[in-house]
């Protein structure tokens, strides 16, 4: 069975309307909607059709075999890009045996990268101890079609690196700022920029940071307008912010 996307589900319909295949068989290719029972995981194969995303796999917390299953089960039935983030040496090890072709970045592993969008997306971080996050996002949206310019250690303890950079980040569609300290770095950026800017506070930071608090606490007390702010170290949500702002086109 083919990926369930608006498309396909269209396909479906039509191919049972011309008598190509019988509507028994069509029922049971609708079975897996809106989720498949794999006794230990629910894999919601309706939420490309709900939110135009599908689901992806967070492998912290999950055993090698569930990752192997559930990965397996969203190439075979599902549609989509299928993102494994967070994980493990030995998970990324034996679900690349078992699903090879897996594109791996840090710690996210992408299958079946989306077509190729126009839109111009930039992240840029505070620090180089920002990467993983960086990495995290970068990849998640290289998996829904874009093609992000990475922009490292700009952060706002030397504003000239900011500066530097002003053309790139004016000329893209979204942008993601990536900073733990103060988190100083989103607001500078948000205040040049007309485009979307989504923050992504990070854990980067001596005791007063407590772990990214600081950061987040800072970026939604913005004076830079309309800001939109995920979770600390979260780079999966961040791209997931920018694939749904862009779904319609730039918003400029």
């Amino acid at each position: 069975m083919e990926g369930m996307d608006g498309p396909a589900l269209q396909r479906l319909v039509e191919r049972i309307a011309a008598g190509d295949i019988t509507p028994d068989d069509g029922v049971r290719q609708l079975t897996r909607l809106p989720f498949a029972d794999l006794g230990d995981a629910l894999v919601d194969h309706h939420r490309h059709l709900r939110q135009g995303l599908p689901e992806a796999v967070y492998a912290p917390g999950k055993s090698i075999d569930q990752c192997v299953r559930i990965v397996g089960e969203l190439l075979e039935h599902g549609s989509g890009p299928v993102i494994l983030s967070r994980v493990s040496d030995d998970q990324r090890d034996v679900v690349n045996i078992q699903h090879p072709g897996g594109r791996v970045t840090g710690h996210t592993m992408v299958w079946r990268v989306a077509t190729a969008r126009s839109e111009r997306v930039v992240v840029c971080s505070g620090g180089t101890a920002d990467a993983p996050v960086v990495e995290e996002c970068a990849a998640t949206l290289t998996a829904h079609g874009f093609e992000p310019t990475v922009i490292i250690d700009i952060g706002v303890a030397g504003l000239h690196r900011v500066l530097s950079h002003h053309d790139t980040i004016v000329a893209a569609d979204a942008v993601v700022v990536v900073a733990g300290m103060e988190g100083a770095l989103a607001s500078v950026v948000s205040g040049l920029t007309g485009a979307p800017v989504v923050a992504v506070p990070t854990s980067t930071g001596y005791g007063s940071s407590f772990e990214g608090v600081t950061a987040l606490l800072s970026m939604l007390a913005s004076c830079a307008s309309g800001m939109t702010v995920v979770g600390i170290d979260n780079g999966f949500g961040a791209a997931c912010a920018v694939a749904r702002m862009m779904r319609m086109g730039p918003l400029r």
